[in-house]
């Protein structure tokens, strides 16, 4: 795109942000289901419904604008997706696993902080009220769940994750080696309780 005046620039930023959150639909499924904090895997699954519907009103502004809403790939929300795929692939405590998924959602929410703030006051420059109303709702909703993966962090994740027993895990490792895998820590039938690299990429 020849960029060589503001409405391009806005087209521009509104294609990513809906990149950005089409990835998004496909990498939370995966996030939640490797989550073992039941209030985590309830966030995340909750916010997929919110990232699902936020898309639809993206579409619905381009709508407006008579213009397509596919053409671009976000590569900040590929990469932010990546990290957050190596924190899956991880074999470890669960606990700690659950404190790096919150550290990777949060990179995204900031992300879609900062992308959704410059989009509506796009928009507000504009004139275009209703788009920019959108896009403040949309605002609200990543700052929301963005101070609800905190809480969930500071209230019980973080704290399960930094009073872990490093050396207990290395131990278990240390059996695991030998062929004994111990019943309080190895992988059950569910698949929770010990990490594989078999969850896959998020994308």
């Amino acid at each position: 795109m020849h960029m060589d005046s503001f409405d391009k620039l806005y087209i521009d930023q509104l294609k990513d942000v809906y990149s950005a959150e089409k990835q998004l639909t496909k990498a939370l499924p995966k996030m939640a289901k490797a989550a073992t904090s039941p209030e985590l895997r309830t966030a995340l699954e909750e916010h997929l419904h919110v990232t699902r519907r936020q898309v639809e009103r993206l579409e619905g502004i381009f709508q407006d604008l008579g213009k397509p809403a596919t053409g671009k790939t976000c590569k900040g929300m590929a990469g932010l997706i990546e990290e957050g795929e190596e924190i899956l692939q991880e074999d470890g405590d669960p606990g700690v696993i659950d404190a790096g998924i919150i550290a990777a959602a949060q990179r995204v929410e900031h992300y879609e902080i900062a992308a959704y703030g410059t989009l509506r006051t796009f928009a507000e420059t504009k004139g275009d009220k209703k788009a920019a109303r959108i896009l403040e709702e949309i605002l609200n909703e990543e700052k929301e769940a963005d101070e609800l993966l905190t809480r969930i962090a500071e209230s019980s994740v973080n704290v399960e994750a930094r009073d872990v027993d490093e050396d207990e895990w290395d131990a278990d490792e240390e059996v695991e080696g030998e062929g004994r895998v111990q019943p309080d820590r190895g992988l059950s039938a569910s698949g929770n309780d010990r990490r594989s690299k078999t969850n896959g990429p998020l994308t």
